[in-house]
């Protein structure tokens, strides 16, 4: 793969979406592939390695590398910061790698404006109703937090038309196949623009 050919792949989706499996599971099929990893200021979850998962920070170091310029995107997500390493992309680039990062639609919008080349993908539920389901079934949250997770996610969902691309998760070796479909150039019938998605599209984030 030349350096011409180096993309960077922008994938964001609502919380329970199921972005992070999917996205996990096209990087293990494809490992040449490079997965950035975020800096975040939200605590470390017990399951979660530093400079694994994320490259866990605390209030002031993320500001240093804001305000340094270091950050290719940063956003404010659930009272936590998270943000993408500048060098990290360029690095993996310029050394002819595709790059995924997995972010929100906040960053996403960032990232378009410093590196417009980039192609941005868009992970939906298949439903409102297993979107609820996802956000519950994680066993992690209390009841209020899931609440605000479900009212952030359905504003997040209203950002979609912003991608160039859509893909609705429901069966994940499907979701998977979409996704791979999109990373190889192809995927025309996911893009924003096709008419039988947009309508599939509608009815699940109920326009």
């Amino acid at each position: 793969m030349s350096n011409g050919q180096a993309k960077l792949f922008v994938i964001a989706a609502p919380s329970g979406a199921g972005k992070t499996t999917l996205v996990l599971e096209v990087v293990k099929q494809r490992p040449e592939l490079r997965f950035s990893i975020s800096y975040t200021t939200r605590p470390r979850r017990h399951n979660e390695v530093d400079g694994v998962d994320y490259l866990f920070v605390d209030v002031g170091e993320f500001s240093t590398l804001q305000n340094d310029g270091a950050l290719l995107e940063f956003a404010e997500v659930f009272d936590n910061h998270y943000g993408t390493s500048r060098t990290q992309v360029e690095e993996h680039l310029e050394n002819g790698h595709h790059v995924v990062l997995e972010i929100d639609w906040q960053g996403a919008r960032q990232v378009r404006e410093s590196m417009p080349e980039c192609v941005t993908i868009f992970i939906l539920p298949p439903s409102r109703d297993e979107l609820v389901r996802r956000l519950r079934d994680r066993g992690t949250d209390n009841q209020d937090v899931i609440d605000r997770r479900l009212r952030d996610a359905v504003s997040d969902m209203s950002h979609w038309d912003e991608f160039d691309y859509v893909v609705i998760n429901d069966d994940l070796d499907k979701a998977v196949a979409d996704l791979e479909s999109v990373l190889a150039g192809h995927g025309e019938q996911l893009a924003t623009d096709d008419v039988v998605l947009r309508s599939t599209v509608a009815e699940i984030v109920g326009l």
